[in-house]
């Protein structure tokens, strides 16, 4: 791979630089799983050039969840589980769940699922409303075409469909949308992998399965003294019940937060970040907003400085993610950069780029994707601006990144 001895000669240069550890008490926690190609050496040299192995402690890494530390969504299993136990509250009116709702996708839904009488919307038994649900989550339009969200939000800071799934849950309180995650995830655990099932006329995955090497990876970052968090833009809640699993508890679990009113319950307004107050969806933790949650839950880096990148003392050493939401934070760490190849056009023309000599490909764990065959499109549309509009993807100094072909599949 492209930067191996540049990555090799650094890696050395860091462990000679490192204070030099006890022998008889230095601890080098090992790496056991089968990564691609020499992934898990490149990451072994970031564990023990950061971690006890080197004499250090505290270094942080921090990984995505939904497709970085798991095969598919756990959201999405969630959200599936609740449509099919009728445990979503009815809203009065459905446009009050989110601020960029259309006219037309409020008149969907309450044609297809009724507003009222608050209790529980009885979506098992009206597939019309559950798959007007499921499309808005999945595409961002009705079952009849229609953009479902309209109006003005910054394209690196937040997605309506993303930040509309726990508002959906309003009126829940965290303890009770976890224990909807709690059967979720005993479900898609028993399910077997490549299992679907049907909601509505759309067809969604049954299965989730935690990934082996990363949770290999999480143990042994945490054994060598890593703070390691998660950082996701699914419900919080529900990523807390998946992440403990592996040992990163709610403390150092990142999600989308949701404002709870008085009574403890969930409200359709999330926290914000960066400067930015509680809103109803205009910060979560999506593309540059993941690194303002990063820099002000790890960090304590406050206010608009929060947006900016760090110094290197004030970034992750690892981080890894798998698709464009991801591209920001992982493009700041200061130790590796791992990416799940799941053909996700910004990440993957940074990662092949690969300026700094420390971006690791590596296919999905589990039925991977084949080769993409056109080239990725960097030099033309591949980043996402804040406006929503699709450009040329620059280095630091300004230079246009070549489009990249793509290799690790």
């Amino acid at each position: 791979m492209r930067h191996l001895l540049a990555w090799t000669l650094a890696a050395a240069a860091v462990l000679a630089a490192a204070p030099a550890a006890n022998p008889a008490t230095r601890q080098c926690p090992r790496l056991t799983a089968r990564w691609y190609g020499d992934n898990r050496a490149r990451l072994q040299q970031v564990v023990d050039a950061n971690g006890s192995c080197s004499g250090r402690s505290g270094a942080v890494a921090v990984f995505d969840w939904d497709n970085t530390v798991t095969k598919n969504d756990v959201t999405d299993a969630t959200l599936s589980w609740a449509l099919r136990h009728d445990r979503l509250p009815r809203p009065a009116r459905w446009k009050d769940t989110s601020a960029w709702l259309t006219d037309t996708a409020d008149r969907a839904l309450t044609e297809a699922c009724g507003t009222g009488t608050p209790g529980p919307l009885r979506t098992s038994t009206r597939p019309r409303c559950t798959d007007e649900i499921v499309e808005i989550r999945e595409n961002g339009t009705t079952t009849s075409g229609a953009p479902a969200f309209a109006g003005r939000w910054n394209h690196r800071r937040t997605v309506p469909q993303y930040a509309w799934v726990p508002q959906l849950f309003a009126g829940r309180t965290p303890a009770e949308l976890a224990s909807y995650a709690r059967a979720a995830r005993r479900e898609a655990l028993a399910a077997p992998l490549g299992a679907t099932r049907t909601l509505g006329t759309h067809t969604v995955p049954a299965a989730v399965r935690y990934y082996d090497q990363q949770v290999d990876l999480i143990r042994t970052l945490r054994r060598a003294g890593f703070r390691v968090y998660v950082v996701s833009a699914g419900a919080e809640p529900v990523t807390e019940v998946w992440s403990r699993a592996v040992g990163v508890d709610a403390a150092h679990t990142i999600a989308i937060r949701s404002v709870l009113d008085r009574r403890g319950r969930i409200t359709v307004r999330n926290e914000g970040c960066g400067g930015v107050p509680a809103d109803r969806g205009a910060v979560i933790p999506y593309i540059d907003g993941k690194r303002c949650w990063i820099d002000q839950e790890i960090y304590g880096v406050r206010g608009a400085r929060a947006w900016e990148r760090q110094p290197a003392r004030l970034r992750p050493a690892l981080a890894a993610g798998d698709a464009d939401t991801d591209v920001t934070f992982v493009g700041d760490a200061t130790g590796a950069h791992l990416v799940i190849n799941r053909n996700k056009p910004e990440l993957m023309c940074r990662a092949y780029d690969d300026a700094d000599g420390r971006w690791l490909v590596n296919p999905m764990f589990l039925a991977p994707l084949p080769r993409r065959t056109a080239p990725y499109p960097c030099s033309t549309t591949a980043r996402t601006a804040p406006d929503g509009g699709h450009g040329p993807l620059r280095r630091p100094d300004g230079t246009v990144v070549p489009d990249q072909a793509d290799s690790v599949h």
